[in-house]
């Protein structure tokens, strides 16, 4: 069975640094495709980040140059973070992994951890 735990997140100033993680079990992040999504207050879920399992990461427009999405194989474990946040990046944020190394296929959803970014 896939779990995915998010943690991280909470109240960060604009400008500041933001993290979050999501520890995988039951699926090897190493070797297949994890993503990031988050979810604006009011708005649909918004893709942000793939972490292929062979490849690079792909990053939306929205945060292209200021997200990194990295990930530890020795804990299983994906990362996403800024050292340069903005209020609109208040919002829910999900891991997913995906059923097929090149990110198609069925999703797994983590419980997603709340990021409010004050002004």
């Amino acid at each position: 069975e896939v779990e995915l735990v998010e943690s991280g997140g909470g109240l960060v100033q604009h400008g500041g640094s933001l993290s979050v993680s999501c520890a995988a079990s039951g699926y090897n992040v190493t070797l297949n495709c994890m993503q990031w999504f988050r979810q604006h207050p009011g708005q649909g879920r918004e893709w942000v980040a793939d972490i292929p399992g062979t490849g690079v990461a792909v990053y939306a427009i929205s945060v292209k140059g200021r997200f990194t999405a990295s990930q530890d194989n020795t804990k299983n474990t994906v990362y996403l973070q800024t050292n340069s946040a903005k209020v609109d990046d208040t919002a829910v944020y999900y891991c997913a992994a995906r059923r097929n190394p090149d990110c198609t296929g069925s999703y797994y959803w983590g419980q997603g951890t709340q990021v409010v970014v004050s002004s």
